[in-house]
């Protein structure tokens, strides 16, 4: 009997060390630090889709953003809490899938997507753009960056 734990995305973060993760740098993408540092974004209400392992997350969270970390992997979501409590941050966290956001509308400033938008389904990818449209504030920020390996 299989579970979870088995398959997707769940199924990598459950069977490999972060190391062998390339998408896990242990440091916040280049694309993310260089929007913050230019002031373009700034400490705001955040959401972060597939937030992995919780580097991006913790960043954001240690330059004072009010961040919220979304993953289908519980254990991505386990290491991100982990990451947060090392930084002495606080992060609100949540497993979750990223076509049915379970937010309010308007709720987030900033949201981050890294190397979310390109594993949506094609037949899911309107429900995902509304989503993301839906929980973003007006004339909010949306970042997609993709894993370029």
């Amino acid at each position: 009997m299989s579970s979870s734990h088995d398959r997707g995305w769940d199924g990598v973060y459950h069977r490999y060390p972060l190391r062998r993760l390339p998408w896990e740098l242990g440091r916040p993408r280049e694309i993310l630090a260089d929007l913050v540092k230019s002031g373009r974004v700034g400490p705001s209400e955040t959401l972060d889709l597939c937030c992995g392992a919780g580097t991006n997350p913790t960043y954001l969270a240690e330059r004072g953003f009010h961040v919220t970390a979304l993953d289908i992997s519980d254990r991505a979501v386990a290491l991100t809490n982990e990451k947060a409590s090392q930084a002495g941050v606080n992060i609100y966290t949540l497993i979750g899938d990223f076509v049915s956001l379970p937010f309010t509308d308007e709720k987030f400033n900033f949201v981050f997507d890294f190397g979310c938008f390109h594993h949506v389904e094609m037949r899911k990818r309107a429900s995902f753009i509304d989503g993301v449209h839906r929980v973003a504030k007006t004339g909010g920020t949306y970042l997609r960056a993709r894993n370029l390996l």
